[in-house]
């Protein structure tokens, strides 16, 4: 008998898993492979602008690249254990936090208390906030002490 096929959202089918990949934001994706090229990587990134532009998909991509164990020219392989992983969504170092639905000063609180333990088994935890402008002003001020420190 045979297994029914699978249905994949379009979006996250053909999301972009490159900075190569990831369209229109060439500005963007060129200053964020030199700095991982050079090493040179902020503490924080802040990607702004309208719906469907590649906040989200850049955010992970560069996740990817700051913890691939193959990184060629700024660009994740997306073939080692910890790419794979974060593509999957199952990387215990990649946390994606929804604002629009977590969007209270508990969950900023939570989000704080684990950014002081190191990453399990990726070089570098890194923390995707999506929706940030939904946090309540007590949340948003809260993560911003953590930014600071």
């Amino acid at each position: 008998m045979a297994e029914p096929k699978k249905f994949v959202v379009s979006t996250l089918k053909y999301r972009p898993q490159t900075f190569a990949e990831v369209t229109g934001q060439e500005h963007i994706t060129h200053t964020l492979r030199n700095a991982i090229r050079r090493d040179r990587l902020a503490n924080a990134y802040l990607f702004c602008g309208p719906r469907g532009v590649g906040k989200t998909s850049t955010a992970r991509i560069l996740a990817k690249a700051m913890n691939c164990t193959d990184i060629r020219d700024g660009e994740p392989c997306n073939h080692c254990q910890s790419c794979r992983s974060i593509t999957d969504g199952r990387s215990l170092d990649v946390i994606e936090l929804d604002a629009a639905s977590n969007r209270g000063i508990d969950e900023v609180r939570d989000l704080r208390e684990n950014v002081r333990f190191p990453p399990t088994l990726s070089k570098i935890k890194v923390y995707i906030i999506d929706e940030a402008h939904q946090l309540t002003k007590e949340a948003f001020n809260a993560l911003l002490k953590t930014l600071e420190e």
